[in-house]
Order: structure tokens, then C-alpha cells, then sequence
């Protein structure tokens, strides 16, 4: 049977198709000044490429006990309507997901600094194409820097390459603690 496309439909493709765009469009820099004023900005440097959008990701949420980390940094690696998307395992032995903001993290993580809080990356895997990277990172956790791991698992970041700078779209995690084992692919 031959499918009819109706003049409605066909509106709200190009409807849809209009809102995606300027959605994706509101993200990128309006004029040459606030190019200037992104390429000069303190941050400037976290966001040059994939491998510093990432290694800045690690490094802005590591501290020893009561170190106080830097937010306003954490935040400037995102985009608008950036998730982070933990996993966790409920007592029923199921699986479940949350998503974030990356202010509700920062709400949410605030609680770790008593504790102390290192993350290092182990291995990465990158495929890119176009405006879009997706990075497969491996990680591992520690309370002090130089201590036992606590944990291990694998952060799938999705980034998006603008002209100027790159963004983190969403962070979306598992880990070990849930009762996975890292396959050996993801730590060679």
C-alpha cells in the first residue's frame, strides 16, 4: 500500500525542521564581537578541542577533602540544555537513570567535597563526524589523589564542535559499583 503524505504533515516537517535548526542556531555565537569575546575568554583554552574540553571535565571536579572546586568553569564546558545522565541500580535489582542539569550536579555533588573527589581518565575512544564527537571514557575514581581506587566505569560524553569552541551536550555514566566489570577492550 502506498503511503499519502498530507499537506499537514508536510507542514509540521518543515515546522519541526525550522524549530530544530533555530534551536541548534541559538547555541552558536551572533556576531563577530562575541566571537572575540569567546576566544578571549578565561576559559577559552578548556574548550579549543575535544582532548581539552575532556581533560578539563576530569580536572574541574577533582579536589582533596573540602577543596572548593570551580563552578563557574564546570558550566562554561556545557551547552544550553546540557544533561549529565547517571545510571544506578535500585534494590529491586533493576537498573535506572536520572538526568541533570549541570547546576543540579553541581547541587548534587556538593555533598562529595567533605570527602574528597579524584576522577582519571584511563582510556578513551573517539569516533567524530562533522559538528559531532562522541567519546567513550574510560574512568576511575579515588578519594585522594594518590590513594585506592574506589570505582571504575565508563562516562559516554557527547560533544558538539562549533566553529569557535567545543560543548558538552551530555555526560551519561556507568560504573562498576553497579556490578559490571569493565571489559578489558575499554582499559587497552
Amino acid at each position: 500500500m502506498k503511503k499519502m503524505t498530507t499537506p499537514i504533515a508536510i507542514v509540521f516537517m518543515i515546522l519541526g525542521s525550522v524549530i530544530g535548526f533555530n534551536n541548534a542556531t541559538a547555541q552558536m555565537p551572533a556576531t563577530a564581537a562575541e566571537k572575540a569575546a569567546k576566544a578571549n575568554h578565561k576559559y577559552a583554552k578548556d574548550v579549543s578541542s575535544e582532548n581539552n574540553i575532556i581533560a578539563a571535565l576530569y580536572n574541574v571536579i577533582c579536589g582533596a577533602p573540602g577543596e572548593s572546586r570551580d563552578w563557574e568553569r564546570f558550566k562554561y564546558l556545557f551547552g544550553n540544555d546540557a544533561k549529565l545522565i547517571p545510571t544506578g541500580k535500585v534494590a529491586d535489582g533493576g537498573y535506572i537513570y536520572r538526568t541533570m542539569t549541570p547546576e543540579e550536579y553541581v547541587t548534587m555533588f556538593s555533598t562529595r567535597i567533605k570527602t574528597g573527589f579524584f576522577e582519571k581518565e584511563l582510556k578513551r575512544e573517539t569516533v567524530s563526524f562533522g559538528t559531532v564527537v562522541h567519546a567513550f571514557s574510560t574512568y576511575e575514581t579515588r578519594e585522594t589523589e594518590n590513594g585506592p581506587s574506589t570505582n571504575r566505569g565508563i562516562n559516554s560524553i557527547q560533544l558538539f564542535k562549533d566553529q569557535d569552541r567545543y560543548y558538552i551536550v551530555n555526560i551519561f555514566w556507568c560504573a562498576e559499583s553497579m556490578g559490571f566489570t569493565l571489559p578489558a577492550s575499554a582499559l587497552k
